[in-house]
């Protein structure tokens, strides 16, 4: 059995949003495959790195690197927001020819986009969900349902027909009680077609690219999308994702058993942060949230909306970092928190005046109160620090109670959004 220290996961250990694309985009430097195991293009990765700034939905975040990018099984790829950041990729001469798109992931098509808007629409007040509408959850409905194309199918014209012609049908059915128009055949093939054409030569069965580099010894990087409490199971349902952004999902998403998974890095923002509807019991509607938004410029990379921020939960971390089965820990946004004269630290809910540090079902956390502890702040910059040594007393006593709450050591600490700016322990 070969050693699996070398297969590296990257999850998001809260709401998402949390700089997983930049902890990849670092390791990825030596990696072999970087692969995006689940989700779709309605959360985005950001990376900054030499070549300028990007906005990843559905390329994984690896690309910048020599290693092979994999678009894995458990994904929903929307083919034309992938063309779009494979041509914003090649515009900043970076190669785009180490993509692989797994044949057999699923695709979103133009239908679910629209299936996504009207039902989010018609959903009333706390009803709504907070979707991207980008048709992540209509693609994933009618994966589960049986009724949905595969990536595969784009390059099997007569195969693609047959599947359209299953598929058109109950979907025009529910757009027409929705009140629009039914969908035609033909141009919708000629599209998808057209789709095929353009991506067929990065198309492939990514299993034996996969298991060949674990078998290899190989470093492959796992990334996933969105956080713990977005997940479809263990996340505030029903303002969740459709899919399992745990370190769980790695196994049917990218085709690696469990015994081979040899860490788990979960990324953590050194406060937290939350885009889209349901319950977040730090969020704070004070000036020091407003303060977090700003200084951590905490706007939606997928639809501009300002993130819901408040200070760090421990509940929320606790709860992940057990599901997760977190190895080590990325703190990101570290300088985030450098001017505030105390910093705070969810430790416990209180919830009809019963106090908890397990997490609740949604309606019990929709009135959970946050039970904090105040920290002094370091109130001094640290954007220019490069090891752990340099960084402010204070803010290495706020990260050591963080790492006790986690029961994770901290691998990685960010303080600003460069490669160079990203600490090793």
């Amino acid at each position: 059995m070969p050693d699996n220290s070398n297969v590296v996961a990257v999850v998001g250990a809260q709401w998402g949003d949390e700089g997983k694309g930049r902890v990849v985009d670092y390791l990825a430097s030596d990696a072999k495959v970087v692969v995006r195991y689940q989700g779709g293009d309605n959360a985005g990765h950001m990376v900054v790195n030499e070549h300028g700034t990007f906005h990843n939905h559905i390329m994984p975040s690896g690309i910048f690197s020599d290693a092979i990018c994999i678009v894995g099984t458990g994904t929903v790829i929307n083919p034309e927001t992938l063309l779009e950041e494979m041509e914003k990729i090649t515009a900043a001469d970076i190669s785009v020819d180490n993509l692989r798109i797994s044949e057999r992931a699923h695709l979103i098509m133009p239908y679910h986009r629209l299936l996504d808007g009207l039902e989010e629409a018609q959903r009333k007040g706390d009803a709504k969900i907070g979707t991207t509408k980008r048709g992540v959850g209509p693609a994933y409905t009618d994966k589960a349902a049986r009724h949905n194309l595969r990536v595969g199918d784009l390059v099997r014209p007569d195969f693609l027909r047959e599947r359209l012609e299953n598929a058109l049908p109950r979907t025009n059915r529910t757009l027409q009680v929705m009140g629009r128009e039914a969908l035609e055949l033909e141009p919708l093939l000629e599209r998808c077609l057209g789709w095929g054409e353009q991506l067929k030569p990065y198309i492939a069965d990514t299993l034996p690219i996969i298991r060949d580099a674990v078998l290899a010894g190989d470093k492959v990087l796992l990334e996933g999308q969105l956080g713990v409490m977005r997940d479809l199971d263990w996340g505030i349902y029903p303002y969740v994702t459709s899919s399992n952004p745990l370190s769980g999902g790695i196994s049917h998403g990218a085709g690696i058993p469990p015994r081979y998974i040899g860490s788990v890095i979960g990324v953590v923002k050194a406060y937290s942060t939350a885009v889209g509807a349901g319950p977040f019991p730090c969020e704070l509607h004070d000036a020091d949230g407003q303060q977090l938004r700003d200084v951590g410029k905490e706007y939606g990379t997928t639809t501009g909306r300002p993130r819901r921020c408040g200070w760090f939960d421990g509940v929320a971390i606790q709860y992940a970092s057990w599901l997760d089965g977190f190895t080590g820990i990325a703190v990101t946004k570290l300088d985030v928190l450098d001017d505030f004269e105390q910093v705070k630290i969810c430790t416990g809910y209180e919830v009809d005046g019963e106090v908890t540090n397990s997490m609740p079902l949604t309606p019990d956390l929709d009135r959970a109160r946050p039970i904090y502890e105040t920290w002094p702040g370091w109130m001094e910059p640290t954007t220019h620090v490069r090891s752990w040594k340099d960084l402010p007393k204070k803010a290495r006593a706020y990260l050591h109670r963080i790492t006790e709450i986690t029961g994770a050591p901290i691998a990685y600490v960010s303080v600003g959004p460069e490669r160079s700016q990203m600490v090793e322990m």
